[in-house]
């Protein structure tokens, strides 16, 4: 299962003004493990950024799922809760999911998740909008493992010690990718 990630990335980055600044950013990026993500994030900016940079944090990161807009590049992190009864009909336990949503401005964020989540069908309340310091997003893609030099699984091949098995390829996606329902 592929999960999300946010990588900070650090390297000297060149100014509008043509000043050079030595800048640590976060990037988000779907992966399997702290190694992939990190083999990947390699991968992703070795050829976008101008000379060294340095892998200094991974961390997983809790979202359910990302609302990008191609209107906005600034990132909102919301916070949503929302109330689910147990099977008995007693006992109602409250429900808090991360989103991320792309906005101009902290309104216009909570405009768009409202109108994002309005074909639920249950009372949700977004409790908290903060600004999101990520630089960009990379998600998963289909070709993952062609990406970061690797084989995929169907053509590994198994020593002689065991029985050889063929296995059907499966989709593995970061919640909230596009690829959640196939």
């Amino acid at each position: 299962m592929n999960s999300w990630f946010t990588v900070k990335v650090k390297y000297t980055k060149q100014l509008e003004n043509g000043t050079f600044k030595r800048v640590s950013e976060p990037y988000l990026l779907a992966a399997m493990t702290f190694t992939d993500a990190e083999a990947r994030i390699y991968e992703e900016l070795g050829s976008s950024i101008r000379g060294e940079f340095q892998v200094t944090g991974i961390t997983r990161t809790d979202l359910h799922d990302i609302f990008q807009y191609d209107d906005a590049e600034q990132w909102f992190k919301c916070k949503v809760t929302y109330d689910r009864i147990d099977e008995d009909g007693e006992k109602a336990k409250t429900i808090s999911q991360n989103f991320l949503v792309s906005a101009a401005n902290v309104k216009e964020s909570y405009e768009r998740m409202e109108e994002s989540l309005a074909t639920l069908m249950i009372d949700f309340n977004v409790v908290s909008i903060t600004a999101s310091p990520i630089v960009e997003i990379f998600p998963r893609v289909e070709d993952m493992d062609r990406e970061i030099s690797r084989k995929p699984i169907e053509t590994v091949q198994e020593s002689d010690d065991f029985e050889e098995e063929k296995g059907k390829g499966a989709v593995f996606s970061a919640s909230g990718s596009d690829f959640d329902d196939e």
